[in-house]
């Protein structure tokens, strides 16, 4: 095989050198193309450019799979911690039990909040949407750590991270007991990681928190699950928004932003919404599966299918299980996630969608879990924010450590020509 490409045009060409990665995927790299040739490419959407090399996270859709640094994400879901996988992510290597241990004592010791932050959060209304709650609290978090992060500095890099990592899930805490009217807690340093969350997003002011390990496990694969995908829509915001030399926190705040939309990450938010307007026609599941199958019907069935993965998504494998679990651990009765067991076993045999793949994805099952666990709908895209967080942080540290240009996107003009002013009296 060549290394090298070739580009004919009127009458010339021109070479660009092939990169091949670890996985055998191949890259045309054209970063000398307008400067040889004058001319620039168009992709809208970036669905097949790749803005960077990345050594953190293997998917391929075709097949299926996804990797954290090498690591099957089936393997790690079942055998490592939130807290062993955002170390994973963001540093390289699966940490032995010092380093362990030791990450986690100092993630609890950065774990307090300014008390003047809870002023910011005073000046949002009760019906604001937790995703801008987040967004606005996690930007201001700037203005108590006004210092930007010496890049250059292990430590000072890894305090930033570490910093982070406390805070942003107070942040989340915060955000929904102050939707809910219920006084805001601090957690405590002698629960685990995402036990802590647990118990600082539902503990009541008049009860003992109770721990259930089936709901704390399951919360704990979400979050694994949800911890990277690859140069996604948030992903990239922050990469290039910190291209710019934009601190930690403030590139974190913009990919908030970019998570919010109900194309990313309120899919989960959607398929909640979905499943209620289902019940509220009269929760006829064959009905709407029809109504999915019919081109000409504007329904649009979400949670089913997914726009990388073209087999089906392994994290929703995963994830069932954990549903299944926390629905029979609870015993609830719900007749909106009856509707969901419906659709998904109609779509599990279903030749339509078996033969196109369209399977439940992470989203359908996510949407359950939470809905399961008292989570307010609009919630659930907060809480895949937390999830993504160590992801977020890991491409971050990557692209300015690997010194990556500021992103700065070509385009193809296709407005009106050079034209004379008119003065105002004459048009």
């Amino acid at each position: 095989m060549s290394d090298k490409a070739t580009l004919e045009f009127e009458g010339k060409k021109y070479e660009f050198p092939v990169i091949k990665g670890t996985e055998d995927e191949l890259a045309i790299d054209i970063k000398a193309l307008r400067g040889t040739s004058g001319i620039v490419t168009i992709d809208p959407g970036y669905k097949n450019t790749g803005s960077c090399e990345s050594a953190i996270t293997f998917l391929d859709g075709e097949k299926g799979i996804l990797r954290y640094r090498g690591y099957s994400i089936e393997e790690l879901a079942e055998k490592a911690d939130f807290l062993e996988v955002a170390y994973l992510l963001i540093f390289g290597e699966l940490p032995n039990k010092e380093q362990l241990a030791a990450f986690h004592m100092d993630i609890k010791n950065e774990s307090h909040v300014d008390e003047e932050m809870k002023k910011i959060l005073d000046g949002f209304p009760k019906s604001a949407h937790p995703m801008g709650v987040l967004s606005s609290l996690t930007s201001a978090l700037v203005a108590f750590n006004p210092r930007s992060v010496d890049v250059s500095s292990d430590e000072a890099m890894y305090h930033s991270i570490v910093r982070i990592l406390a805070k942003f899930p107070v942040l989340v805490a915060w955000a929904m007991r102050k939707k809910m009217g219920l006084p805001l807690d601090y957690g405590d340093d002698s629960l685990g990681y995402v036990e802590n969350i647990h118990k600082m997003m539902f503990k009541k002011p008049n009860q003992e928190y109770k721990r259930n390990k089936i709901i704390i496990d399951a919360l704990d694969k979400l979050l694994i699950l949800h911890a990277d995908h690859e140069q996604n829509c948030s992903t990239s915001t922050v990469r290039i928004v910190g291209s710019s030399h934009a601190g930690l926190f403030a590139s974190l705040s913009a990919g908030i932003s970019a998570l919010w939309g109900p194309l990313h990450g309120g899919a989960n938010q959607a398929v909640l919404e979905m499943l209620e307007a289902i019940e509220a026609d009269g929760g006829d599941t064959k009905k709407y599966m029809a109504k999915a199958k019919d081109k000409e019907d504007p329904f649009r069935l979400m949670g089913f299918g997914h726009r990388v993965y073209k087999n089906f998504d392994p994290r929703a494998r995963i994830i069932k299980t954990a549903a299944d679990e926390v629905l029979n651990d609870l015993g609830i009765s719900d007749p909106i996630l009856e509707i969901a067991k419906g659709l998904e076993k109609e779509a599990l045999e279903d030749d339509y969608f078996v033969k196109r793949k369209l399977y439940p994805n992470v989203d359908f099952y996510s949407g359950i879990i939470y809905r399961a666990l008292g989570i307010p709908t609009d919630m659930f895209t907060v809480m895949f924010a937390l999830g993504r967080l160590p992801g977020w942080i890991a491409q971050w540290r990557e692209m300015r450590l690997r010194k990556e240009p500021i992103g700065r996107p070509r385009q193809i003009y296709v407005g009106a020509n050079l034209r004379p002013f008119v003065e105002v009296d004459k048009r």
